[in-house]
C-alpha cells in the first residue's frame, strides 16, 4: 500500500470534520497539512509510478519487483515516517525522511511528505523547495502539486495555486481529485473569484455528495451570496447526520431566519444552545444576532 495513501485514508476515517472549522471559506486560519490532522488532511493517493524497459525490450510498468534495495529500504523509512505523522511527533517524521532520501535520494514522495512536516513546522521556505523537488523528480506527481498549490495560496500566489491544482487534476490515475477540487474551490474563493469557487466546490460535492466540507463551504458561499434556497438544501444534509456542529446549526438557523421560517430557526438554535451551550454560536443565538 501507498504508505501516503494510507495516511490520507486514515486521517479521513478519524476526523473528516476537522476540515470543517479549518476549510470553511476562511472563517478561520487553516493549513491542509494539518488533517494528519490534512488534511489535514494529508493530501495523497496514487499516482502514475513510472515506467521499465522488461525483458523483450518494450517499457512496462513499473511495480514493486522492479524496485531497488535502496528504494525499498527508502519506502520503509517513508511508512515509518508517515506512521510518526500522524501521531504529531513531526520532529522524528522528518529525521526518518532524512534516512528514507540517504537510502534513496530520488524517492519523489520522501519530499512530498517532507514538504507538509515543513508546513507543519511553518517552514514555508523548505516545504516549497520539497514540492519542487517532488515535481521535478515527478513532473505528474498530483500529490506533491496539490499541496504545493495549497502552499501558493496560503501565500495569496492565486495564479501559481491554480496552475498547481490544475496540474494534479490533470492526471488520469490521480485517485483524490474530490479533494483537490475542493481546496481549489477554498482558494478561489480566498481570491474573491465566487463563481470560479461554486464550480469547484460543487465538482468537488458530484464526486463525494458525504463530504461535509464540500458541502458547508458550498452553504457558506451560497448563504453570502444570497442563495439561501441553495444554502439550505447543503445545510439540511449536513445537519441530518453526524457532521452537524455549532457552525453548521448557526449557520442553518441563519439561513432560515432569511427565509422567513422563524420556527425552523428556532429549533435549531434551541439544539444549537443545548449542544454547545458555551460557543459563540449559541450566544449569538441567544441574542437573536442573525445578522452579525
Amino acid at each position: 500500500m501507498n504508505p501516503l495513501t494510507s495516511l490520507s485514508n486514515s486521517a479521513q476515517q478519524r476526523g473528516a470534520w476537522a476540515w470543517v472549522g479549518m476549510l470553511a471559506l476562511w472563517a478561520m486560519p487553516m493549513a491542509l497539512g494539518s488533517l494528519a490532522g490534512c488534511t489535514s488532511s494529508v493530501k495523497s493517493s496514487p499516482v502514475a509510478s513510472g515506467s521499465v524497459v522488461n525483458s523483450a525490450g518494450r517499457r512496462d510498468v513499473a511495480t514493486d519487483s522492479d524496485e531497488s534495495e535502496s528504494r525499498k529500504r527508502a519506502k520503509i523509512r517513508l511508512e515509518l515516517a508517515v506512521g510518526y505523522f500522524e501521531q504529531g511527533k513531526t520532529t522524528v517524521a522528518l529525521d526518518e525522511l532524512k534516512q528514507a532520501l540517504v537510502s534513496d535520494p530520488n524517492y519523489g514522495e520522501a519530499y512530498t511528505l517532507r514538504g507538509l512536516v515543513y508546513m507543519r513546522l511553518n517552514d514555508l521556505r523548505l516545504a516549497e523547495d520539497s514540492f519542487k523537488e517532488a515535481l521535478r523528480l515527478n513532473p505528474q506527481d498530483a500529490n506533491a502539486a496539490h499541496n504545493y498549490g495549497w502552499l501558493a495560496c496560503q501565500a495569496s500566489r492565486f495564479d501559481d495555486a491554480q496552475r498547481l491544482f490544475a496540474l494534479a487534476l490533470s492526471n488520469p490515475l490521480y485517485g483524490d481529485q474530490g479533494r483537490t477540487y475542493l481546496t481549489q474551490g477554498i482558494c478561489y474563493s480566498r481570491a474573491g473569484n465566487d463563481a470560479q469557487a461554486e464550480r469547484s466546490l460543487g465538482r468537488a460535492f458530484e464526486i463525494d455528495a458525504g463530504n461535509p466540507v464540500a458541502g458547508y463551504n458550498l452553504a457558506t458561499l451560497l448563504f453570502r451570496r444570497e442563495e439561501f434556497g441553495r444554502a439550505q438544501f447543503y445545510l439540511r444534509r449536513l445537519n441530518s447526520g453526524e457532521y452537524a456542529n455549532e457552525e453548521t446549526l448557526w449557520l442553518a438557523a441563519k439561513t432560515e431566519m432569511k427565509l422567513n421560517n422563524r420556527d425552523a430557526a428556532n429549533e435549531l438554535g434551541a439544539q444549537l444552545v443545548r449542544k454547545y451551550p458555551g460557543s459563540r454560536q449559541a450566544r449569538a443565538f441567544q441574542r437573536q444576532a442573525f445578522n452579525e
